[in-house]
Parts: C-alpha cells; structure tokens; sequence
C-alpha cells in the first residue's frame, strides 16, 4: 500500500512561504502527499532542508516506504570505504521518511522508533567494524585475523535506554557501554587488546557523532559504563562484573533492564547481560526499589521544577507527569517482582505495562491510561525535536513556538495546549501515590503504653535488621502500626516476645520492611504468626523471603493439585542450566508453597485433612519435577538411564497422601533395566550401579543443605531388605522378593505405595504388581498374629509414648494405621488411607463397625493434634511453651475449647481405640 493512500492526518504549514518551498521542491507530489510536505517543511527549518536535498530519493521512497528501509539497510550493508558519508546520507533519508510516516499517521509510534533503532543498530555496528578491521590490519589486536571482524575481535557494544528498547526518539543520542571479552586474550595480550578496544571506541564514536559537512548520524553517549570518570571508554567484562556486584546502584539496575547487545560479539554480550541478571533481578520482591526510584525522580523534579504544571518550558521528558515517571512506574514494578517472574524481563515500556497487567501487578484500566499516555507524549517529544533536529524535551517557551507546534501536529492551539495539560496531570495522579506512599493519609495508631515502653522495644535498635540508617527510617515508620497491632493479641507480652524473637534473627531489614510498608495486610500476617507460634516467627526470621509469595496475587486462591504444581516447578527449573541454582529454586519453590500450605491452616481455610494433602501434593511435586533433573545431570557423565528407567515410590504417609509441615519421605526406587547391560555415556556404568548412584543423587539432591535450605529428609529404610537391600531394585527383585520373601510388615507398608515419579509406562507396571500381589494376602491370623507381635515391640522399644504425642503410643495414629493396613491387606483391595483400611476391616468382619468409626475419629483428632503441633513447634508438644495463641490454634483443630479439654479427650479417645485394637486382635485369633 503506498504511503498517500495511508495519510490520515496533516501538519500545517507554520511559515507558508517555507511550505511553498518544500512544496516546489517537490514537483512530483500532489493532493494530501503535496499538504504534508508542505506542513512538514512550513513547520520545521530541518525537514525543509531534508526535503529539498533528498526529493529525489523521496518520490520512490514513497511509493513503499516499508521496502524503502529495507533497501536503504541492506545497501548500507555493502558499503566499503566511505562509510562515514554513507551513514550520514542514510540517517538524513531515514530521519526524513520517519518524520514524515509520523506526522502523517502512516507509521505508529512503535514503527517510527522502531525503524530509528534498527538503523542505529546497523550504524553502531558497521562503525564498530570499520574501526575494529583498521586495528586488526594494523596488527594491534592480538591473534586476531579478518575473520574476526563480524565479532569485533571479542568486543561488544551494549545498547542502552531508548536505544536497547528499540525506543529511540526522534532526535536521540544513543547511550551505549562498550565491554570486550578478557577470556579471548592471554594475560601478556591483555593491556594491548584493551588499548585496541579503546581506540576502536574512541573512533567508532567519532564516526557516528562528528559534525561534518554532511551532518552527523547519532550522538554517541558512553557516560553509562561503570564508573566513567576513571574506566576507559571500552573496559573488560570481568571488571564490569565486579564493578556491578559491589557498587552498583539502584538506577544502574534499571539502566539494564533495557540493554541489549547490538554490536560486535553478540553471544558474549549476551553471556554477560546473564551474569548481571542476579544484580538486576533481584530473585525476592524487591520494594525497597520504590523509594530508589521516587528519590531519583526527587532529583530529576529539584532540577526541572515540581510547582503545578506550567506548559511553558514544560519538561515532557524529566518533568512532572513527563514521560519518565511512565517509564520509571513500569520499570520500577518490574524490578520489584521480576526476580520471581520472568515475563516481567522485557524492555519496552508500552510492553512492560502489558505484562504487569496480564501478571496482575497493575490494574488494566491504569496501564492502558499511561500507554496511551506514553504515546501521545512521545509524539509530541518527537514534534519538539523535528523543529530544528534538536535533542530536546522542552515545550515551546513562548506564544510562537506552541503556534508552530500545533501546526505541526495539525490541531489547534487551545486543544493541544488543553490535550498536553490533561495527559500531565493525569500521569502524575496516577504514578504519584505509588512512589510515595508515605504521603498518604492515615490515622495515627494508638500504642499501649505497656508495649511502647517495654524493654524489648528498647534494644531492637540494636538488631542486625536495624543497623542501617534506611532501615531504622522505614522502620520507624511502621513501629506504631506493628505495636497496635501486637496490642490486640489475645496476649500481648507473650506476641511482643514472639515479635522481638522474630525481627532478632532477621538478618537484615530494608528488603522485609519495605515490603511490609508497601503490603500493610503482611503486618496482620507477621502477628497473627508471631502470636501463634514463637518458633514459626523464629523460623520466618531466617526465611522471610516467603513474604513475598503472599504478594504474588493468588496466595489465597484455592489449591492447585499435584498436576499443576509438578508443571509450575518444572517450568522454573527449566529457567536455568546450572544443576545446583536448579535445585536451589527447587528449595525456594518448596518453602513458598509450604509457607502457603500452613498460613491456610494457621488461618483456617482449609481443614486438617486438606493441609495433609497439600503437604503430600508438595513433595509429590518436588520430586516429579527434580528427579528428572537429576537424572539430566547424571547423564551428562554416565550417558541415559539404561532399559526403561527408574520410578520413585512414595511408602508411608506419602504414599497415603498424608503429610505435616515437618514430615520426612519414605521412599523406594525401582528400575527396569530390560536387559540393557550397562549405561553409554562418558563413563559408562553397570545398570545395577546405574541406579544406585542414581538414587544417591537424588537423596543427595532431596536433603544436602543449600544456600536454600533443604527440600526433605528422606527415609529409604522401606526398601526389600531395608537397610542391607540395595539403594534401588530392579522390578524383577521387588516382584520376586514380595512374592516369595517379604515379611508380613513389607506387605503392610505396600498398602500404601504409590508411585509419585518417573516414567508413566513403568509407573502403570508397579502400580499393578502392587495390586497383584496384595490381591492375594497371607492368612488373617498370620497377618494380625504379626501385627500384634509388632505392637509388642513398639511398646517395648518406644513405651507409651508422651500423654500430648498423638503419633507414639496405645490406641494413637501409629498404632491405628497398622490396624488399618492390616485391613487394607486382608481385603485384597489394598486401599492407601487410614479410614478406607478400618472400613475393609469392618466389611470383613474381624472389626465391629463401631469401633471402626471410633478408631477413625480418634485418628481424625489425632491428626488434627499432629499436623497443627508440627506447624508451630519442632519439639515436643508441650502447651506451657506454645504459648496462649498456639493452645487456641490447637484447640481450634481439635474442637476443644482449652487445652485441658484437649488433653482429656485425646487420652479418653486414644484409651478407648487401643481397647478396640486389643479386642479385635484378641477375637481375630483362630
């Protein structure tokens, strides 16, 4: 389509005489094509001049001006000597058609600024290799060869700001680092490679930036680069790296949301981009940056003005409402959170709006307002600059230049002045609350005087978390809300010495009050805690990175389910390839759910039986999602699994799908080699070995200690033969073991299996061995003549076990599960939960259907005990120290109303279900 027949809007000509001029200059153009020029050069001195130097390219240009651009670069492309001249032509003929396709509507702001960039891109990058082959020939770049040139040697130059955003404006300089790769070079080369690099610079950047004859092709700013008053121009990745791991600063980090590689060695500019990553995106919710970012817009207002907004002079770039407060309201979201989510990572800002939206950072309504804002700013930025080709951001000072302005724009003064004025005051209304949210009106809280001045509050000026100056500022800030809150405990000295525990151990505070002064409803989250549990508190000190899941928007939504937890992981493990940053995700991962999984206990949204099985889910998850990461990284080394790989088997309450905050994984693995002798790799192994040093990389990876903790402790003792079996069996042991030799307990254990890792065919094959072989159970007497000999040495081993242990002891969890798999085994049904096992014992008849049901709700209140004392203390359960919130929490639970019913009714239940057990293992008996 060409470009007269896309016009759907026209510039005035501001000088008429200028416009007849640009007009004749033109003979070839008529109708609205023959208006626009007219407008265009009658309005701006330099697309006058452009129009009567370049007519000639023009007339064609026009006819497809998509195809125009592509013709213009790829002739660029093949320029040899003279590429000075050749850039500067190049950059008037591509400034002439953007204005042009701008003013006239045929090109969105996207379009116009992307064509800007790809033609800076293609001009740093033939400067780069123009300066870099005089070096190679010269001989001053060390074992470097012609063949070196497209990769400038090692060098790469990075593109900054506008520019790495594809966001060039229409008079821009472009702000680039240049950085070389010191790994190309030995340590002898390393001072002449540098020196090369930095006279490639110097003269790469005089090539785009001198002032000749011809004009220029871009301002080449290269301030960026760390420290530039003492760096050379071009400096070595490595000192980058270091430069940015100790000193970089806050507007550094959001500097590099935008850059990109544009030139020369592409693949180690990318490289580097990756090693910063951890300093740009910070890996937990990053608040603090909002008071970086509102101070950096102090700066920018104490040097441009923040009064009322004025349109005279008015900056629409750094001033109030301008263009930057866009800017930094999107980057400084994304820097917050882009840590956890990778979508935020993009450079655009229309597209960086896009994404807080569709992640539910930032209500639709607000990002589409400052979109269409950002655009309409940046058109009229571009129409300020098109004037004189001038590198500014200014409104007209004066009556004459908003004339010549709204000309340009082809509206009339008093709609543009009132459009512009509108856009400002609408953009500073919406991004001002979100920097400064200090300013907000709030009532002040009352602080009982108890807690106000009670020594605990004295010394936390001395806590790690309050030695920084920031830190005690925000902090100061949130005192009275968190003391207020802390007063409406149920007790409140006992949440105060829970809170001064908690903020003890916090080992540093910007990062967490930040978070809280940003997230107040965290407060009541942090008390209701503190208050509930003084080790939970504790624990959250060390781990209050899990904060930051409750931000993330569907901290309260219902579960998941296993499914889409296992492809949630999965999908952030496949974000890296470093094996053990994998498996430190994994921890990450793992502790946010838990976090989840107990605060919606803690809260009572879900029941007791719920939490057990989101718990369950959970390491169901982990393990589906890293096992095959292990086995990834095992193969590297000792080539794929051989036969038909390996399942894990989750035994005991994983298998039956009942797990606390604290709980351990019983598991097997078993494998089917098919007939496969040995692996093929790098260092092949015997497909026994295979398996068993498989399984120890994936205990290892399971419970080693890591920066992120550990993800489980697992129990591998339910295995044939336990501890003297192998680590792994293959399926033709476990089916011959447990048909001919496996004791009465490991058929009682196989109730419970089931596979929660590994190949899907495999899986289907144990899954119904299992079935096989417990289809056809031993004799009863044998079974519970068993059973009872095993409660014998329980008590014997473990005695009666505390009076507040619901696990350990006559007629508790341990002693009614074993009753229940004995039902499960006799019924040749084998079903995995604790109530479906004394429903098959009932229907048999060996158990009186009364007592199922009485067993049943004693385990129901066991477990209610069990999985509510595991999520706030690790010790033992002793009421006297879990303090006045966690009696209530347990009470809640169990359905008491203190903790002396609740001792009552646990010992009356669990003395009634043991007398249960002893009658029917008794009235079992031939």
């Amino acid at each position: 389509m060409s470009f007269a027949s896309r016009i759907t809007r026209l510039p005035r000509p501001f000088e008429p005489d200028l416009g007849e001029e640009a007009r004749a200059a033109a003979p070839w153009a008529s109708d609205d094509l023959a208006l626009l020029l007219a407008g265009a050069g009658g309005s701006s001195p330099y697309l006058n001049g452009l129009i009567r130097k370049e007519t000639g390219w023009l007339e064609g240009a026009l006819a497809d001006p998509e195809a125009a651009v592509e013709t213009l670069l790829a002739g660029l492309e093949e320029t040899g000597e003279g590429i000075e001249s050749a850039l500067r032509q190049g950059k008037r003929r591509v400034a002439l058609l953007t204005a042009l396709a701008d003013l006239a509507g045929v090109w969105p702001l996207e379009m116009v600024t992307g064509t800007l960039t790809r033609f800076a891109d293609l001009s740093v990058r033939l400067a780069l290799q123009a300066a870099i082959a005089r070096e190679i020939r010269r001989g001053k770049l060390p074992g470097a060869t012609e063949d070196d040139i497209a990769s400038a040697g090692g060098m790469v130059v990075l593109a900054m700001g506008k520019m790495g955003a594809f966001e060039l404006n229409y008079s821009s300089d472009i702000d680039l680092i240049c950085l070389f790769d010191q790994d190309r070079f030995e340590r002898d080369d390393f001072h002449e490679a540098r020196s090369a690099f930095v006279r490639a610079t110097r003269k790469m950047s005089a090539t785009l930036s001198d002032l000749t004859g011809e004009g220029y092709v871009f301002r080449t700013d290269l301030r960026l680069r760390p420290d530039p008053a003492v760096t050379p121009v071009c400096i070595a990745m490595e000192a980058a790296e270091r430069y940015y791991e100790s000193l970089g600063r806050a507007w550094e980090r959001a500097a590099y949301i935008k850059a990109r590689p544009c030139a020369g060695d592409i693949a180690a500019g990318e490289r580097f981009l990756d090693t910063l990553r951890p300093f740009v995106w910070r890996r937990h919710l990053d608040y603090a940056a909002i008071q970086d970012a509102h101070d950096m817009r102090l700066r920018y207002r104490d040097k441009k003005g923040h009064g009322p907004i004025t349109l005279p002079g008015h900056d629409m770039k750094l001033g109030r409402g301008g263009i930057r407060e866009i800017e930094f309201f999107t980057q400084t979201r994304q820097i917050i959170a882009g840590g956890r989510d990778p979508e935020l990572r993009v450079r655009g800002t229309v597209d960086g709006l896009r994404v807080l939206t569709d992640t539910g950072w930032v209500p639709g309504e607000v990002t589409g307002k400052l979109a269409d804002h950002y655009r309409a700013h940046r058109e009229i930025e571009h129409r300020v600059q098109m004037v004189n080709d001038a590198q500014t951001h200014l409104l007209p000072a004066n009556d004459g230049g908003f004339e010549r302005l709204a000309a340009l724009t082809g509206r009339e003064r008093a709609e543009l002045e009132g459009d512009i004025r509108a856009r400002l005051e609408e953009v500073h209304e919406l991004t001002e609350g979100f920097f400064a949210p200090d300013s907000r009106d709030s009532a002040p809280c009352e602080v009982p005087e108890a807690l106000e001045t009670s020594p605990l509050v004295a010394r936390w000026t001395s806590y790690p978390a309050l030695r920084s100056g920031r830190a005690t500022e925000i902090f100061k800030r949130l005192k009275p809300e968190i003391l207020s809150r802390l007063a409406r405990a149920a007790k409140p000295e006992e949440a105060l010495t829970a809170f001064d525990g908690f903020l003890a151990g916090l080992p540093a505070g910007v990062q967490l009050f930040s978070l809280f002064e940003a997230n107040p409803q965290l407060i009541d989250l942090l008390v209701d805690i503190v208050a509930t549990s003084p080790d939970l508190a504790r624990h959250l000190s060390r781990n209050s990175a899990v904060f930051d899941a409750v931000i993330g928007g569907d901290f309260f939504s219902p579960w998941p389910g296993p499914a889409a937890l296992t492809a949630e992981l999965t999908e952030i493990l496949s974000r890296e390839e470093d094996y053990e940053r994998r498996l430190d995700m994994a921890r990450r991962w793992a502790r946010e759910w838990h976090f989840r999984a107990g605060v919606h206990l803690l809260r009572g949204l879900t029941e007791t039986e719920e939490a057990g099985q989101h718990y369950a889910d959970l390491a169901e998850a982990a393990l589906a999602a890293v096992f095959p990461v292990v086995q990834e990284e095992f193969a590297r080394k000792h080539g794929a699994p051989p036969g038909r790989g390996a399942v894990v088997v989750g035994m005991g309450s994983l298998g039956a799908r009942r797990l606390h905050a604290l709980s351990d994984l019983d598991l097997i693995v078993i494998y089917d080699p098919a007939g496969v002798e040995a692996s093929e790799g790098r260092r092949p192994l015997p497909a026994r070995q295979y398996y068993a040093r498989l399984t120890q990389a994936l205990i290892t990876a399971m419970t080693a200690p890591m920066a992120e903790g550990k993800l489980y402790e697992v129990d591998m003792r339910l295995r044939p033969s336990g501890n003297q079996g192998p680590v792994a069996t293959s399926l033709s042991s476990f089916t011959a073991y447990h048909r001919k030799e496996a004791w009465v307990w490991e058929h009682l254990a196989l109730t419970r299996a089931r596979v929660v890792a590994g190949p899907a065919e495999l899986a289907g094959e144990v899954e119904a061995l299992r079935a096989e072989i417990l289809s056809a159970p031993p004799p009863r007497d044998k079974v519970l003549g068993e059973l009872a000999g095993m409660r014998e040495r329980i008590a014997a081993a473990k005695g009666q076990g505390d009076p507040w242990d619901p696990k350990i002891g006559r007629g508790r969890m341990q002693d009614i599960e074993l009753l229940a798999q004995a039902g499960a085994l006799l019924s040749g049904q084998a079903p995995r939960r604790t109530a479906r096992g004394l429903t098959a014992a009932a229907r048999e008849g060996w158990l009186e259907k009364a007592g199922a049901d009485h067993l049943a709700a004693t385990y129901r209140l066991c477990w209610s005990l069990q999985i509510g004392a595991r999520l706030i203390t690790e010790g033992a359960l002793d009421p006297e120290t879990v303090g006045a919130g966690g009696c209530t929490f347990l009470t809640r639970l169990t359905g008491t109303k203190s903790a002396a019913e609740m001792r009552t009714k646990l010992a009356e239940m669990t003395t009634r279900a043991a007398e249960i057990i002893d009658a029917a293992l008794r009235e079992a008996k031939p």
